[in-house]
């Protein structure tokens, strides 16, 4: 049997993204960080702009790049990074688009946590992956 696994949840916020590709019983962790973590910016008035910073490609690209290989992937976080993710799922890899199951808003949870939910979530999926004969 390979280290490969079909499942895989991403809980990404502007910080990190934490991705496992699973089984029930075993998982592996890629954690990905952008190369300038988005800081708070707070807006002024009478300033011309929304006040964010863009959003960092090669963040999401990275983030991208974990999840290729799975056949399966729930997208988990706080806010709107995850939102973010799919445009750039949709943009530059519209064929992992297909494999994404759900997007759901969830805090800050811990490993377990995430992983916990990512089980619940594909229970009633094969979650072993096929036998080669």
């Amino acid at each position: 049997m390979s280290d490969h696994h079909f499942h895989a949840i991403v809980w990404i916020d502007h910080h990190e993204a934490r991705i496992f590709h699973f089984t029930m019983s075993d998982a592996n962790e890629i954690v990905v960080r952008p190369k300038d973590p988005v800081r708070h910016i707070h807006h002024k008035a009478s300033t011309i702009g929304s006040g964010h910073t863009p959003e960092d490609p090669d963040f999401l690209q990275h983030v991208t790049d974990a999840l290729a290989d799975a056949g399966a992937i729930l997208i988990i976080g706080p806010a709107n990074e995850k939102l973010t993710l799919m445009s750039h799922i949709e943009r530059r890899a519209p064929a992992l688009k297909s494999k994404i199951r759900g997007v759901e808003t969830v805090d800050h949870p811990t490993d377990g946590e995430i992983l916990a939910l990512a089980r619940r979530f594909f229970k009633d999926d094969h979650m072993e992956p096929p036998r080669v004969q």
